[in-house]
């Protein structure tokens, strides 16, 4: 039930099973390295400094690329490398990662102040054309919020969501037809067994400090089912893991308990669906059609660190959504398309 306004109409366009998209390489070299960034450190409307590394020309329409936990904007590179030929591709290390500033504290780890995070690197990179938003796990979370916020969501032309639901869109009561089976509310309980382990004092940082930065390409492999590429996981993996702690222990069971949004107003909204994520389930979705102008729905047999391990099918995704918005070019074959009906059409 849609909060305070009328539930709207819309559309929905299912494909078929059969075209829901594999995960593999398209035909053809394509470097994994990008070419060497323009650099640049952006100030927020808080005062907290990003890192912030540009591709590509700034001609063309600009992809703002945000990251997850733990990474940095090194998760990106081939992703980068497959966009920067047309596009103005940017990246920037989130606030207590990498090259960026570290605020010490919860306060600072607000979602609102990550969504003036993209505010302020959008207006420094694009300042007078809105920009197509891409976000991976916490990126994602922190897009959403961006989606989101007056003030902020004017700054988007569209927005990818990969392995990251909104946290206020998941606290929300599920509508009629939508509500979770007690099976998948227990599974995804099972799969958020870090959440709590992260709200406990000391215990994640010490793990952190003593075993986890040292190993973490051996977790990575646990989740993902390889070791990650070369040149990852980042240099500052430990620091990034004990800051980002603070993303979830400052946000986490505020939002999903008292939601603070319903629905979002970004033209297009794509949410790539990770099948075999180790963290989320499919079901965490199932709400979305209905509280955004259009949507797409992206569905892959991949595991949860999609654009660090198939990067053509993120920079396919990307790219899709950026014909569409720019050109109104029709959407993929293989997207779950759900629209809102226009008064008067």
């Amino acid at each position: 039930m849609l909060i305070g306004r009328r539930a709207p109409d819309f559309r929905c366009t299912r494909p078929p099973v059969t075209r829901r998209p594999t995960v593999g390489s398209v035909p053809g070299m394509v470097a994994d390295a990008p070419t060497v960034p323009t650099r640049r450190r952006v100030r927020s409307a808080d005062g907290t400094t990003l890192a912030v590394r540009e591709h590509g020309d700034p001609a063309r329409p600009t992809v703002l690329l945000v990251h997850g936990y733990p990474d940095t904007s090194a998760l990106w590179e081939r992703v980068i490398a497959r966009l920067e030929g047309d596009l103005h591709v940017v990246a920037y290390d989130v606030r207590g990662a990498g090259e960026s500033d570290r605020p010490g504290g919860l306060a600072p780890y607000a979602l609102r102040h990550l969504a003036e995070d993209v505010r302020a690197v959008a207006d420094a990179v694009s300042p007078d054309r809105p920009v197509h938003l891409v976000g991976h796990d916490w990126g994602a979370l922190q897009g959403w919020e961006a989606a989101a916020r007056p003030g902020v969501r004017e700054r988007l032309a569209s927005f990818t969501a990969i392995a990251g639901p909104s946290l206020d869109l998941v606290g929300q009561r599920p509508r009629p037809g939508r509500r979770p089976r007690p099976a998948q509310t227990l599974k995804q309980a099972a799969k958020s067994w870090y959440i709590a382990a992260f709200h406990v004092p000391f215990l994640a940082p010490l793990a952190w400090r003593l075993w986890v930065g040292d190993h973490w390409p051996a977790v990575f492999a646990r989740t993902e089912g390889e070791r990650p590429p070369a040149g990852h996981p980042a240099p500052t993996v430990t620091q990034d893991g004990i800051a980002g702690i603070r993303l979830y222990r400052r946000n986490v069971l505020e939002r999903f308990l008292r939601p603070r949004y319903d629905r979002v107003e970004v033209p297009l909204v794509q949410v790539g669906i990770t099948l075999r994520d180790v963290a989320l389930s499919p079901h965490l979705y199932a709400d979305l059609p209905g509280r955004m102008p259009e949507l797409w729905l992206r569905r892959a047999d991949a595991t949860h660190w999609l654009p660090l391990l198939h990067p053509d099918l993120a920079a396919r995704w990307i790219r899709e959504a950026v014909a569409t918005a720019e050109g109104d070019a029709p959407p993929p074959a293989d997207a779950e398309v759900h629209r809102e009906a226009v008064a008067g059409r």
